[in-house]
C-alpha cells in the first residue's frame, strides 16, 4: 500500500469511499451517520491544496482505497476524517494513512495526532487505543478541540457517545 497525496481528479472517488465506510453504520443504528453527505468537493480540495489529503493506493495506476483529510489544531495535527473502503478494510490501510500522517506531522515540529470518535462503534474508538490514542478528559481539551466538540454537537453527533483522543509523537 502505498500512501501519497491526492490528485484533483480522485476527490469524486473520496466521496464514494466515504459513502461505502459510512454503511456500515447502518448496522450499529446509526443509519443517520450512514446516510451522512461526504465532504463536498470544495472542502477536499481545500485538503488537498493545503497538502493535507492523503489517499492510500495499492499500485500506481490504481485509484485510492481510502484517504485521511487533517488540519493543525493548537500544536498537533489533528485527523479530521479517515476512511477506508469496505474491500480494504482490516488490511492496515488505516494504520498505514495515520502513520503517515504521524511522520508529516513530526516534520512540522507538531506534537501529537488529535481526533474525535465515537466511543462504542469498533472501528472508532476502541481501534484507535489498540493505535496508541488516548481519550483526552474534558478539562483536558484546548480550545481548537472544544470548538470541534461544539461544531459536532451542532451537527447532531452528540447523540452517540464521542470521545477527543489523542497519540503523542
Amino acid at each position: 500500500m502505498r500512501i501519497r497525496p491526492a490528485t484533483p481528479a480522485e476527490l469524486p472517488a473520496l466521496q464514494d469511499i466515504e459513502r461505502a465506510a459510512g454503511a456500515p453504520f447502518r448496522d450499529l443504528g446509526m443509519p443517520e451517520i450512514a446516510d451522512d453527505e461526504p465532504p463536498a468537493l470544495d472542502v477536499l480540495e481545500h485538503y488537498r491544496r493545503a497538502g493535507r489529503c492523503w489517499v492510500a493506493v495499492s499500485g500506481p495506476q490504481d485509484g485510492p482505497v481510502a484517504y485521511l483529510l487533517a488540519e493543525p489544531v493548537d500544536g498537533a495535527l489533528h485527523i479530521e476524517q479517515v476512511s477506508v473502503h469496505p474491500r480494504a478494510a482490516r488490511r492496515g490501510v488505516g494504520r498505514a494513512l495515520l502513520a503517515h500522517a504521524a511522520d508529516r506531522a513530526r516534520e512540522e515540529g507538531l506534537t501529537s495526532l488529535t481526533l474525535t470518535t465515537f466511543t462504542d462503534v469498533p472501528w472508532n474508538a476502541p481501534y484507535y487505543g489498540r493505535l496508541g490514542f488516548r481519550p483526552l478528559p474534558d478539562e483536558d481539551l484546548t480550545p481548537g478541540l472544544r470548538a470541534i466538540r461544539a461544531t459536532e454537537a451542532a451537527h447532531g453527533l452528540d447523540r452517540w457517545p464521542r470521545v477527543c483522543m489523542r497519540a503523542p509523537l
